[in-house]
């Protein structure tokens, strides 16, 4: 069974009031072509479609156009809202969908309620948790109001579906912040009673967990256990705390006997993102290509601020986004 696991493709967000419609309609062309390439059996996406509950109607367009193009081509995708989706608005439709090949799980009534996928070896078992709000769900779930007893709740709501199937290879969805996992700027805080993640134990029993929230690929340990746990990450950088990061696809291979193997995708992101600091003249002479076509945060260190920075700037590197004055810092350098 061979599987594409995406997430936080936050559509209709800006870098920097920047739009970045252009560059996520990129991804999904060549997320498509991935998936048909790879042969992959379904493409994975662990919440946060959409960057706001309300989205714009630019980005309503995107995703419509996205899944017509997946649906045609015959690519299965299984898709949890996340903590900036409007589960409803996101759900809506799901009836029909689903009868094209887009299985949306945007409820808690949704995780026991697996999309089941065929190899030669089998049944594989997909179970889609979205992003739950203990407060909302905890009563349903008969749990405590926290993320943890959520989760846990749910998980095993799944796995004893599996079990009751006899299907032992199971893949979970699930939008959360686990315990040890590596945090980005451009995150939104889950938290619920001062706390906001679950450990990884949750998981525990399943054969792969696709998950979504954190920004940063990653994949997340959990000693004494057979289950892989993985954050594929944001297909783009939404701040300049993730320019050194390699923004990825995990294209995730499951044996006769649930043993995975994953592979990281590299994702097309449209320009690097540098950082230069120092005194404004002293940017300005720097003898660096590369930064014409990056996006760039600039800082500077003069002692009074220099007349029309950011327009300066621009005219050198014409995408520099963002603009800090941090008189009587380090003279000039440049973070690559």
């Amino acid at each position: 069974m061979r599987l594409l696991h995406t997430s936080d493709w936050h559509l209709g967000r800006t870098l920097f009031q920047t739009s970045l419609l252009d560059e996520q309609r990129r991804f999904l062309d060549w997320l498509l072509a991935t998936a048909q390439e790879q042969r992959v059996d379904a493409v994975l996406v662990s919440g946060d479609v959409y960057d706001r509950a309300v989205p714009s109607l630019e980005a309503v367009a995107l995703l419509d156009s996205a899944l017509e193009a997946f649906s045609d081509a015959g690519v299965p995708l299984v898709v949890v809202s996340g903590n900036h989706d409007s589960a409803v608005r996101l759900g809506f439709g799901s009836g029909l969908a689903e009868r094209a090949g887009v299985h949306l799980r945007t409820t808690v009534d949704d995780v026991a309620r697996p999309v089941l996928l065929h190899d030669e070896h089998g049944q594989v078992a997909v179970y889609g948790i979205p992003y739950l709000l203990p407060d909302a769900v905890k009563d349903v779930l008969g749990c405590a109001r926290s993320h943890e007893s959520v989760l846990r709740a749910a998980v095993g709501r799944s796995l004893a579906d599996a079990t009751d199937r006899g299907v032992t290879r199971t893949v979970v969805l699930a939008h959360a912040f686990v315990s040890g996992g590596d945090v980005s700027e451009s995150e939104r805080d889950i938290t619920v009673g001062g706390i906001g993640d679950a450990p990884a134990a949750v998981f525990d029993g399943a054969t792969y967990v696709a998950l979504g929230h954190l920004h940063r690929p990653q994949s997340i340990s959990l000693a004494g256990s057979t289950t892989r746990l993985r954050y594929s990450g944001s297909p783009l950088p939404f701040s300049f705390g993730e320019k050194h990061d390699t923004k990825s696809v995990v294209l995730v291979d499951l044996d006769a006997d649930g043993v995975v193997s994953e592979e990281l995708l590299p994702t097309p992101v449209p320009r690097p993102m540098r950082e230069v600091r120092g005194h404004l003249d002293d940017l300005l002479a720097l003898d660096d290509p590369d930064l014409e076509d990056a996006w760039v945060k600039a800082v500077l260190t003069d002692p009074k601020r220099p007349t029309s920075p950011m327009e300066r700037l621009r005219a050198r590197w014409p995408h520099t986004l963002v603009l800090e004055l941090v008189p009587d810092v380090d003279p000039v350098s440049a973070d690559d």
